[in-house]
C-alpha cells in the first residue's frame, strides 16, 4: 500500500479548506496529533508499529471537518459527530484505500459503537466506529491530547478522562486501557507540529 507523505497530505488539506483560517486551524492540530504520536512511538515497546502508517493517520484524521463549514466561515458544531464519516467519504472519493479512511471514520472520541449512536441518537449510520489496529488506536489516544478550540489547548490525560466520564464510566475506562498501552505523552515542553504557537501546554476544558 502507498502510503501519502505529509507533502501530498498538505496539498489535501489545502484543496478542501474552505478558507485559510480554517486550514491554520485543522492542519496544525492534525500536525500537533502526529507530534504526540511520534513522542510516544519512542516507547521501545512500540517499535514494531508502522510509524509511517501512524503520521499519515494524524495527519488525515480530521479532514473531514472541513466539509462541516458554512458558506459564511462557521463551524457547523451540531453535526460535528459526522466529521469522521466525512473525512472517510473524501479519501474514499480520492482514491486512498480503506486502510487509510478508518484513521478518520474510527478516532472519534474512544470509539462509538452501534449502540452509543443508536443509544444517543446520533446522525450517523448505526455501526460500531472502533479502533482495532494498533496504529489505529495510537492515531485516536494521541488526538485526545489537542483541541481545536480558540485558542488551541493541550489536555493532560486526567483532563481527558473527567471530560469524557459524562459519556460513561465504560469510556473512561477504554480510555484508561490506551494510557496503560501508549502511555502518557510530555505535553510540558514543546510538542513538534506546534510551535507555530509557541508549544508547552495550556490547561484548559476539552471544548
Amino acid at each position: 500500500m502507498r502510503i501519502p507523505g505529509p507533502a501530498e497530505i498538505r496539498a489535501l488539506h489545502e484543496k478542501y479548506a474552505p478558507t485559510t483560517e480554517a486550514f491554520a486551524l485543522v492542519h496544525r492540530h492534525c500536525e500537533t496529533v502526529w507530534g504526540i504520536a511520534e513522542q510516544l512511538l519512542a516507547a521501545p515497546h512500540l517499535a514494531h508499529l508502522d510509524a509511517e502508517l501512524v503520521r499519515a493517520g494524524c495527519l488525515l484524521h480530521d479532514i473531514g471537518v472541513y466539509r462541516l463549514y458554512a458558506d459564511d466561515g462557521r463551524l457547523d458544531h451540531r453535526n460535528y459527530i459526522r466529521h469522521g464519516l466525512l473525512g472517510h467519504e473524501i479519501l474514499e472519493a480520492e482514491g486512498f484505500p480503506d486502510t487509510l479512511r478508518r484513521f478518520c471514520s474510527h478516532h472519534t472520541g474512544v470509539g462509538l459503537t452501534r449502540q452509543d449512536i443508536v443509544s444517543q441518537g446520533l446522525p450517523l449510520p448505526p455501526a460500531d466506529y472502533v479502533a482495532v489496529t494498533e496504529e489505529e488506536r495510537l492515531v485516536m489516544y494521541a488526538d485526545k491530547f489537542h483541541t481545536k478550540s480558540r485558542p488551541s489547548v493541550f489536555l493532560s490525560p486526567d483532563e481527558y478522562a473527567a471530560h469524557i466520564r459524562r459519556f460513561g464510566e465504560d469510556k473512561v475506562t477504554a480510555f484508561q486501557a490506551l494510557r496503560a498501552e501508549f502511555g502518557d505523552p510530555e505535553l510540558t515542553g514543546p510538542v513538534p507540529g506546534f510551535e507555530a504557537e509557541g508549544g508547552g501546554r495550556t490547561a484548559a476544558a476539552h471544548a
